[in-house]
Formats: C-alpha cells, structure tokens, sequence
C-alpha cells in the first residue's frame, strides 16, 4: 500500500464513521423529526455515484469508504422514511 492509498483509507474511514452517532441516534429514539430528507436523499446520491466512480477506476481506497458510508446514510434515509411517516401520522 503506497502513502496514498493509506491517507485515502484513514480519510475514507474518518468520514464513514462519523456517520456511527447519527445512525445509532435514530434507531434508538426512532425520532427522524430533525433529519433532512433532502439532505440525506442527495447524500446517498452522491455516495453511490463515488462508489460506481470508485468502481470504474479500481480504486479500493474509494470503493470501500464509500460502500460503508452508503450502507450507514442509507440506513438513516430509510429509517427517515419509516420512521417518519408513523411521527407524521
């Protein structure tokens, strides 16, 4: 592994954690009130269009990170979904 590919995975693992706090938060309280659904919609977006890039080029630095992160902001949109629609009611 060259210096590069390890400051991509130390980047790629910062910001794939920082998701931990929200994705834990929601499915305790299973409040969503305050969660974007726009934000997180365009969000997955992004993630999964720097996960097919990441694909493209081979890079695992970027594939993985991005893998992750689409699995934990996914899951916050899809409890935004759920959630949100019983709070609603």
């Amino acid at each position: 592994m060259n210096a590069a590919d390890l400051v991509g995975y130390i980047a790629g693992f910062c910001t794939t954690v920082s998701f931990l706090p929200q994705v834990i938060q929601v499915w305790k309280t299973r409040s969503v009130a305050d969660i974007s659904l726009g934000m997180y919609s365009l969000f997955v977006s992004g993630i999964v269009l720097w996960l097919a890039f990441g694909i493209a080029i081979g890079s695992w630095p970027v594939i993985v990170p991005n893998l992750i992160t689409l699995l934990l902001a996914g899951s916050v949109l899809v409890m935004k979904l759920r959630f949100g629609i019983r709070q609603a009611a």
